[in-house]
């Protein structure tokens, strides 16, 4: 019970709400390069994913970092950076491996590289889904915690003085 209320905190809200809105920005940043790259360039399955998801990945560490988490100071190396970019890196890993993977049925069977493109679009999209709420909790629970931490410990309660 004390999760679910944690989590429907009006301030955990308003951040997941900021999260989800620059992960839309970032999404939509990577499957416009992912299907141009496949689709236009004809770049192969792990280089369009690679691109995508470099151009996708910049936009989405800024817009976390300084909008839905409010962090306006020097970045901590091994404290955000570090774990952000291991975060990411691993959910592109999932995206690539799936697109890859999804390339491989679908040239067999579609012969049209704009069907193959969108439905690489669709499987990449549908690994950074599959991992959306899971990184919002890492992200808030782990990467961007530790400035409402220390706030939090540092705390003196307030007496009442009499």
């Amino acid at each position: 019970m004390s999760i679910l209320r944690s989590v429907t905190s009006s301030r955990r809200w308003r951040t997941f709400l900021r999260y989800a809105a620059g992960s839309l920005v970032a999404t939509g940043c990577s499957e416009v390069v992912l299907v141009a790259g496949y689709g236009l360039l004809g770049l192969g399955p792990q280089a369009a994913s690679l691109v995508a998801w470099v151009a996708g990945a910049v936009p989405n560490y800024l817009l976390n970092r300084r909008w839905a988490w409010r962090e306006r100071d020097r970045p901590p190396v091994l404290r955000e950076l570090l774990p952000y970019w291991v975060i990411t890196l691993g959910t592109a890993a999932l995206a690539i491996a799936a697109t890859t993977a999804a390339d491989g049925v679908v040239r067999h069977a579609v012969s049209d590289r704009g069907e193959r493109s969108f439905l690489l679009g669709v499987v990449y999209l549908a690994a950074y889904g599959l991992v959306f709420v899971i990184k919002f909790v890492l992200f808030d629970g782990w990467v961007f915690s530790a400035k409402r931490s220390c706030s939090t410990a540092t705390a003196v309660p307030a007496t009442e003085s009499g």
